[in-house]
């Protein structure tokens, strides 16, 4: 079931017309449900106010990934995690491990996706596409997919959501009606996270871990790693302990270095950290040595999902900040 913050947002959108929106905010804001809310609300057969009916033919065919009349754009990787079919040759090229699944969105996937714009709907009720997350389009997909963008052929409507609006191509931004994400009360994440099946201190420290965003704290609090695992993370990077990143990836772990160089530059200044309780943190060191190694992890961030050697890369990470950690100056 939808959010209830995503719900009002969706019954005010759906009030308006438009041909082209972009959904646009930090992550973890649900710009993928909404716009799934969206396109499946303009597809069905039976429509509210609210949105779509949820039982009819056309919004049983959205849910199970196969509407002759909705075309949904995400890299390889992305497609194949979330259970929507590739086409035909993508998917061969995968199998028979000619490459690995993209994770970018392919200019191939976008012409396909233009030739969809151009069919006769099968359904009747026009048709509809969704990019997610358009901020993964390279410069030769978004310009494959501007002219329809701009002129799309008979009753084609898109829904472009991103994390990273300002990645996109200023044409793109301009062909859209933007639509920047509400955040939430935290009240009402709380509630909404409960309702998920978490425990009101455990939704706490998840939405704080998260740094307030709803669905990425709920998607953190089910990839296996317990809470404790994040409470301790601040004082075994102190002690080099290498075994707290254990099954992360690369940019995760970079990423919660990142947080953790956050708070830490926070209570340096005498503020309120935002993702660990004040307790967890070890004692910073100097703003210039934070400073220091925030640069050093933004560049780390551009290179996380390179094929280094992970274990070494992440035994470098851990020494670089039990380093700063334990820096005088």
């Amino acid at each position: 079931m939808l959010a209830p913050w995503l719900q009002q947002q969706r019954q005010a959108l759906l009030a308006q017309r438009g041909h082209a929106w972009l959904l646009q905010g930090p992550s973890g804001m649900g710009q993928f449900e909404l716009g799934m809310a969206m396109v499946r609300a303009w597809l069905c057969e039976q429509p509210t106010e609210q949105g779509a009916c949820g039982h009819c033919t056309s919004c049983h065919s959205v849910d199970v990934h196969a509407h002759a009349d909705l075309c949904v754009l995400m890299p390889e990787a992305d497609m194949l995690a979330r259970g929507w079919p590739l086409s035909e040759k993508a998917q061969a090229d995968i199998d028979d491990k000619k490459r690995k699944p993209s994770k970018e969105i392919r200019v191939d996937a976008m012409r396909d996706a233009v030739e969809f714009t151009q069919r006769t709907s099968a359904r009747g009720r026009g048709k509809a596409v969704l990019v997610y997350p358009a901020e993964q389009m390279n410069a030769i997909t978004a310009n494959a997919l501007l002219k329809t963008l701009e002129e799309p052929p008979g009753d084609v409507r898109f829904v472009l959501a991103t994390q990273a609006a300002h990645q996109l191509l200023p044409t793109i931004r301009s062909r859209c009606l933007a639509h920047t994400m509400l955040w939430p009360a935290e009240a009402q994440m709380l509630q909404w996270l409960q309702q998920q099946g978490l425990q009101a201190d455990d939704a706490r420290a998840w939405l704080r871990a998260a740094g307030g965003r709803p669905l990425d704290a709920w998607a953190m609090a089910q990839v296996g790693k317990g809470l404790d695992v994040f409470q301790r993370l601040p004082k075994a990077v102190a002690s080099g302990d290498v075994a707290i990143f254990s099954d992360m990836s690369q940019s995760d772990i970079v990423q919660w270095l990142q947080k953790l160089c956050h708070d830490l530059m926070c209570v340096a200044q005498g503020a309120a950290p935002r993702y660990f309780a004040v307790q967890d943190l070890p004692k910073p060191p100097s703003a210039m040595v934070l400073a220091r190694w925030a640069k050093s992890l933004a560049q780390e961030a551009r290179t996380a999902e390179h094929p280094f050697n992970a274990g070494l890369m992440t035994e470098a990470l851990v020494a670089q900040a039990r380093t700063v950690l334990h820096s005088k100056t």
